[in-house]
This record gives structure tokens, sequence and C-alpha cells, in this order.
């Protein structure tokens, strides 16, 4: 890695540096790829600091199957190195792997409050699908997230629209303890994701989600060509046959466009001018062509490093002893801080 770029800040020269973390629920769908993992590859050719997490204790925050669990944190890591995150430009670890992430997590909320984390719309969307009410684990984990992103003093955080709140939280909680122990944590800021949110498509009103009972609203980025070429065909639109961008009116339509732009790399504007004369039968075969083209390599590498899990855990432990030693130093002044040391 090169020398990370530094700016003035909070006392001390502040090391610019990117953190964010991916949930391991398997190989990632249509929607991770567009709305995070090509921005993280994109993002570890722009800073020279950047670490990117497997995160398997908040995965807990929903019940798992420790076999299953397993299996998702090793085709999670393959899937995300097929899409190009490079270990030699960035540090791709297992959460679980740097027990300071949870150490942190305790100090910090120990200055925040309960009813702030009763506010969170993820907290009371969740706690919905579970039958005993909500765990503590549902409740706090956006405080393990400010820990996450902390512990390195990181600088900034790509982040999706649904997670703004939480990032809001761990920037109050930095500058909660910055008051109480003095000026040490940088206030992370958001670095947005200029994709337009994928949407399911069978239901263009709700986000792309793997959980989705329905199995032709998602794209997982493994599927097969004719999987692709089914799923799009059955693509919820409308009556109007020709392709236009109105996310208010035509939100099937413009789901296809905005998943046509992202995975061509064109502007919303250059895709409808390549449409004109199409109607939107005719359209979606040319996204799914689109999406196959894009994730045809990509598929092909996902398969090759899946046959070789020694590789994929050697990945994340040796990526989990560079974070080890990042980390190290700045948690030993916390304690010091806060007085356990």
């Amino acid at each position: 890695m090169e020398v990370p770029r530094k700016t003035r800040g909070h006392m001390n020269m502040v090391v610019d540096r990117i953190f964010s973390g991916i949930q391991p629920t398997g190989t990632p769908h249509l929607g991770n790829y567009l709305g995070a993992i090509q921005n993280w590859v994109n993002l570890q050719e722009e800073y020279s600091s950047v670490l990117y997490s497997i995160m398997d204790m908040h995965s807990l925050t929903m019940p798992k199957e420790p076999a299953l669990l397993r299996q998702n944190i090793l085709d999670t890591t393959a899937a995300i190195l097929a899409c190009g995150i490079d270990p030699k430009k960035c540090f791709l670890f297992r959460q679980s792997l740097v027990p300071e992430h949870a150490e942190l997590a305790w100090i910090l909320g120990c200055i925040t409050n309960v009813p702030r984390l009763l506010r969170l719309p993820q907290w009371k969307m969740k706690r919905a699908s579970q039958s005993n009410g909500g765990t503590v684990g549902l409740l706090t984990y956006p405080v393990l997230q400010a820990a996450d992103i902390l512990l390195y003093k990181s600088t900034h955080v790509p982040v999706g629209e649904d997670q703004v709140l939480h990032l809001e939280l761990a920037q109050d909680i930095a500058q909660h303890f910055n008051k109480k122990y003095g000026e040490f944590f940088p206030v992370p800021k958001a670095i947005l994701s200029t994709t337009k949110k994928i949407k399911s498509l069978r239901d263009p009103t709700v986000k792309m989600s793997k959980s989705d009972t329905q199995k032709l609203a998602t794209v997982n980025i493994v599927d097969s060509p004719d999987e692709i070429v089914l799923k799009f065909r059955k693509a919820v639109t409308d009556f109007t046959s020709e392709v236009t961008y109105d996310p208010a009116n035509r939100p099937g339509v413009s789901n296809l466009v905005s998943i046509h732009s992202a995975v061509s790399g064109l502007s919303i504007e250059e895709v409808l001018h390549q449409s004109v004369g199409l109607d939107t039968a005719h359209y979606k075969m040319v996204v799914a062509e689109s999406v196959i083209q894009k994730f045809a390599p990509i598929r092909n590498e996902i398969k090759k490093l899946q046959e070789d899990k020694s590789h994929l855990i050697q990945v994340l432990e040796a990526g989990a002893e560079k974070a080890k030693e990042l980390a190290t130093p700045i948690y030993q002044e916390i304690r010091r801080l806060v007085g356990f040391q």
C-alpha cells in the first residue's frame, strides 16, 4: 500500500481511512453488487487505507445455523474477491477475528442512550420478525457498527440510504466520547452510493432482497443465464410499452433502466436514447443480456475460489492480522482514556 493521504483534524494528523462491512449471507445479489461491492472496488483504488469486513458478529442478530454461517462466510468472501476486491489494496477480514470490535462496543454502549436505539427504524422493522419481541443483540448492533468504524479511526464510510441513521449514531457516539474523554475519534463522514437503489423485480416498490420469498424477485450474481433471462422476462412493469424513466409513476420499468445504467456504465439518458423504439418486452431482454455479460466472468471466478476453502480462510486470517496491528494501539489508547490502564 502507498503512503496514506492525511488531513488535519482532532489535534493530530488523521489518515483518510475507509471502513465498510457486509453481512455473510452467501453469494450477493444484484442489489448488493451495484449498491455496495462495485463501489468498494472503486474506493480501494482511490484511498490508500481501506478496510472491508465480513460482519459475522452482526449476522447473529437474526437466527443462523452454525454450519450455514460457516459456509456463508466463505461464499461471501469468494464473491467479493471475484468481484474485484484485492487484499493487496485493502484489509479484508472477518469481524470476529478482531475481538476489540466487541470490547469497544461495550465501552461505547455505556455512553449510548437506550431511547436513541429504540427509535431506529431497523429495530422496529426487524423486531417484528422475532417471536421473542427482539433480542439485546438486535437492539444494540448499531453500537457495534459504531465500534467497527471507530476502532480504526475511520474517516469515511460508504453507506446506502437505509444505513444513514446508523452512521449518524456512530457520529454522535464519536462526538460524545470526544466530549467526555478528550478529542480522539475523527467524526466519520458518509460516502453515499451514486447508484439508484435496486428494487425487487416482482415488487418495484421495495428493495431487492435475498430474503424475498418470491424466487423471481431477486437476481443473484451466480444465477445462470437462463435464470437471469427468466427473472427479467417475468419482471413487473406496466401497460405502457415505451421505455421511460419515471420512478414515481413507472417504478417497474424505471428499475430496469437503473439496473441497465448501473451494469453498463451508461447514464440514464444514454440508456433511454439507446432504447428508443423498443417496447418493454424487448427491453427486458436487453437488460438481461447486459447483466449476463457483467456477471459471467464473476460467476466463473466464484466457482474457482469456492473450490479452495483454505485460500479463502487464509485471506481472512491474514487480513485480520493486519487489522489487529492497526486496531491494537488505538484500542490501547482508548483503554487508557476510559481508565482501564
